[in-house]
């Protein structure tokens, strides 16, 4: 067999066990084992084949460890045992704590009410008789307009301007004057 092609299997077979050292716990015999097979290649290349076949050997050798390691590091976690020994990264949710406060906060996701304040883009919205600090999406949003809330993100309340939602009948001042049933104003300086 050509001294060549020993040095292109010693080289697989050294990246194949650089792989397999970061799926079974070996305690390092297999990384010692592919260092010796990897160096051994670049030796077999240098010797039989010359500096150019010997440096092409070794550039090869130096691009695909780091390239088998990343790849072999970011499927590790996919793996069974991978699995077994990472933690799942928690969400937001899980890990702030859960009071009334919260919960009352998440039940007014989508819910309608009105801007108490100019919000620029912070200010104060009444929604279910309950005046709440919320932030707006986008552009400002004046005092007296409709507004959906659209997020809760922990303790704060996202709201944007919702002009396709009918206000409540019994939001008194945004009612028209003559629904209240009160007779006309006398202008006082007549």
């Amino acid at each position: 067999m050509d001294p060549l092609a020993w040095s292109a299997l010693l080289l697989l077979l050294g990246l194949t066990l650089v792989v397999l050292e970061v799926f079974l716990p070996t305690g390092g015999l297999l990384g010692f084992l592919s260092i010796g097979s990897l160096t051994a290649a670049i030796i077999l290349a240098f010797y039989h084949r010359g500096a150019a076949v010997g440096f092409l050997f070794l550039a090869i050798t130096a691009a695909a460890v780091p390239t088998m390691l990343v790849f072999a590091f970011r499927w590790w976690p996919k793996t069974p045992m991978g699995r077994r020994l990472l933690l799942q990264v928690p969400t937001s949710e899980e890990v702030l704590p859960d009071s009334p406060q919260r919960r009352s906060l998440r039940q007014l996701q989508g819910k309608l009410g009105v801007a108490k304040t100019v919000m620029l883009p912070s200010g104060s919205v009444l929604i279910d008789g309950q005046t709440i600090d919320a932030l707006s999406e986008g552009p400002p949003i004046e005092a007296g307009q409709r507004v959906r809330v659209i997020e809760v993100h922990g303790n704060r309340v996202v709201v944007r301007v919702a002009d396709d939602a009918p206000l409540s009948s019994d939001d008194v001042l945004s009612q028209p004057i003559e629904s209240l049933g009160l007779d006309g104003l006398d202008d006082p300086l007549a």
